[in-house]
């Protein structure tokens, strides 16, 4: 059964890496019932159960918002340790110069769009209602002593299709453009190629012309005849001695 949970939480994890662009260190942004929750089971340190959950190799950065803390400090002593351990938190700037609801506050930081690539961990159903309308937004929940990843809505696959698609067809619309402006100029004549497109004299090789001068010696002057050598001298001619067999030698004692 873990192995099954892992598996599917990977997929999730993959899924908004790829179609939304998340990267590590990724950012969980945390409501006051879901420290709660994390204190109630006992799922602490927090930032190693979130690692865990996302199979992350970087530590995750947990962050909470000012409305978050003022929201928890307002329910007093029976939330008071609640208020102290999201304190410890990194606080992400809300900029909202009066104190809002905590699910107010964390939807206007994710926007439309998530473009801080927020993971938002909540444990109330009515904030995870909403954040499955808006595309790019994981939601992280717990069960007892376990964390869970929603698996991603119906809206947000959609989403992801289309945006896709629209990429896809851009891509091609550009190239058709791309081929048209190579199409014109080649007729005009005129001008140089469009960018993108390489032109065919660009890519022809270069014949050698001759022989590279570099890799040639030098042909050396022939010596010309200058006649007797000076001072009369003669050249010496080279004198051959006849080796004798030992069969004349014996020819030559029978003679004398």
């Amino acid at each position: 059964m873990r192995v099954k949970k892992r598996s599917r939480h990977r997929k999730a994890v993959k899924f908004y890496s790829t179609c939304f662009g998340f990267r590590e260190p990724y950012k969980v942004l945390v409501d006051g019932t879901f420290v709660h929750h994390l204190l109630v089971h006992h799922l602490l340190p927090a930032d190693d159960a979130v690692r865990d959950l996302l199979s992350a190799s970087r530590t995750t950065p947990l962050f909470t918002s000012k409305c978050v803390l003022a929201e928890l400090r307002r329910l007093g002593k029976s939330h008071a340790q609640d208020f102290d351990a999201a304190q410890l938190l990194a606080t992400a700037s809300c900029d909202h110069e009066k104190v809002v609801s905590a699910v107010d506050c964390i939807l206007s930081l994710v926007g439309e769009k998530n473009p801080d690539h927020y993971f938002v961990a909540t444990q109330d159903s009515d904030l995870r209602e909403k954040l499955r309308e808006i595309p790019g937004v994981p939601v992280i929940y717990g069960l007892k002593n376990s964390l869970f990843i929603e698996q991603p809505s119906a809206q947000q696959r959609k989403f992801a299709q289309l945006d896709e698609e629209k990429r896809i067809h851009m891509e091609k619309s550009e190239f058709k453009k791309l081929l048209k402006a190579s199409s014109e100029e080649k007729a005009s004549g005129n001008g140089n190629a469009p960018p993108g497109v390489a032109e065919k004299s660009k890519f022809k090789r270069n014949r050698a012309k001759g022989p590279n001068p570099l890799s040639c010696k030098k042909k050396k002057p022939k010596p010309q005849n200058q006649g007797p050598a000076a001072d009369g001298e003669e050249k010496r001619k080279r004198i051959r001695k006849r080796k004798r067999s030992g069969k004349d030698n014996n020819q030559a004692e029978t003679t004398s």
